[in-house]
């Protein structure tokens, strides 16, 4: 056999190797691909993925919020299924408890008897009465309560997301990840992160899933993006009105 015989049967040889090895790059660089089916946020700059989320945030109907607030006044876990005409939910400072009802500007406080008794300094023999009168009772908030609008805050979806998803500090990209099963693209306010995190859904529509508050003011999730939930009053029988301020607590 010639040497140019041999010669031809390599260069047939190696053509079938080499077309095997360019489709198996070509594969590989699809497979590596991080936006393949993505809904594309991920391709765009720190600055208008966070436009996309809050967009996204703002035209939503409904959402549930759940984490941990850290205030100077202390933590504070909260649970809140909120939309454009109301809420429900709880909130759990300290070792207390207490639920959360607004239909339209009718706001409701349900909480234990523990929650509504106290003891002043001169002492009070009818607070335990209170509370026994209370106990896991909705009762309505007056609007000319002090406490109406503080209470309220925690049921109004665009305050809520507006006060709680803010990023302070150059925005960069972080890393892809998940939030249960649903990818994310993350943006960092700050360096590495310190004015806060969020990270914004890359399938379907852009939410935002998770976010990390600056200074270790806590850890928020959302999720049940425009899931609709049923909001109404409570019933007479299991509500107290009393009046045009709420006891002591």
């Amino acid at each position: 056999m010639t040497t140019r015989s041999l010669s031809v049967r390599a260069r047939r040889a190696a053509l079938p190797v080499a077309l095997c090895a360019g489709l198996a790059t070509a594969v590989t660089a699809c497979a590596s691909d991080p936006d393949e089916g993505t809904n594309g946020v991920g391709k765009l700059s720190a600055t208008d993925i966070e436009g996309k989320a809050r967009t996204a945030a703002d035209g939503a109907d409904a959402v549930h919020l759940s984490g941990t607030l850290v205030s100077k006044g202390g933590s504070y876990r909260i649970d809140m299924r909120l939309k454009g005409t109301g809420a429900t939910g709880t909130v759990t400072s300290k070792n207390t408890t207490f639920g959360l009802l607004r239909v339209g500007d009718e706001l409701f406080l349900k909480a234990d008897a523990g929650f509504w008794s106290h003891k002043d300094k001169a002492g009070d023999p009818g607070s335990a009465a209170v509370g026994k009168q209370l106990d896991d009772k909705y009762v309505k908030v007056p609007s000319g309560d002090p406490s109406y609008q503080e209470l309220r805050g925690f049921t109004d979806k665009s305050a809520l997301l507006k006060g709680m998803l803010g990023l302070q500090g150059e925005l960069s990209k972080g890393d892809r990840s998940k939030v249960g099963e649903v990818r994310t693209i993350r943006v960092k306010a700050g360096e590495d992160g310190e004015g806060g995190t969020l990270d914004v859904a890359l399938q379907g529509t852009p939410y935002p899933l998770r976010f990390e508050r600056a200074g270790g003011a806590g850890v928020l999730e959302l999720g049940d993006w425009n899931q609709d939930f049923a909001l109404a009053p409570p019933s007479k029988d299991a509500t107290v009105d009393y009046g045009r301020q709420l006891p002591k607590t």
